[in-house]
């Protein structure tokens, strides 16, 4: 169990069957009436963000999320396999619970996937990932005053915005939370 005056970014319980992920806190101390922690919560199945005040006495269960460390090998129609680094195991997961950021995951890529009491509900993929580019158009010499950027789609078929500079060919740095260019490798 775990009490609301306890909360800090990161710790997940449950709530009226939801899992929940505290994003933000802050504890409030108003100068009349009680005190109470104000929270911004993450569903970590549906990845619905709500704001919710609680009394700091409340107690919840802990949720414990299992992040296995798995390999991506490869699709088929809706279903990704994956496999375990330890057991060999291959464990197909539906395309719609993979999130956006598998958008960056190559094949052969270790993962962490995230399951709740035996359920997978999503991956996380690595902070930064090396990709190549596999189209864009070329850069127009003198267009570079400014910080412009142009559509590339990268070797997993991704696509992204990227710098004038960048050419078919080369391998950029990719941040996965974002979808952003980082710099090139």
């Amino acid at each position: 169990m775990i009490s609301a005056g306890d909360f800090r970014n990161g710790v997940t319980f449950e709530e009226d069957g939801k899992v929940l992920q505290v994003v933000e806190f802050q504890h409030v101390k108003p100068g009349k009436g009680a005190a109470f922690v104000r929270t911004k919560t993450k569903n970590v199945i549906t990845g619905a963000v709500t704001e919710t005040s609680y009394n700091p006495s409340a107690k919840f269960p802990t949720a414990y999320i299992e992040r296995r460390d798995m390999e991506y090998s490869y699709a088929d129609g809706d279903l990704y396999y994956f496999m375990d680094s330890e057991t060999y195991d291959m464990v197909p997961i539906n395309r719609a619970d993979l999130g956006d950021a598998f958008r960056f995951v190559k094949e052969n890529e270790h993962v962490k996937v995230l399951s709740y009491k035996g359920n997978v509900f999503g991956i996380e993929a690595p902070n930064f990932v090396v990709l190549e580019v596999t189209e864009t158009e070329p850069g127009v010499k003198g267009n570079t005053a400014t910080n412009t950027l142009k559509p590339a789609k990268l070797e997993t078929g991704a696509e992204i915005r990227v710098p004038l500079f960048i050419n078919e060919g080369d391998k950029i740095r990719i941040d996965t939370r974002t979808g952003e260019y980082m710099e090139r490798a």
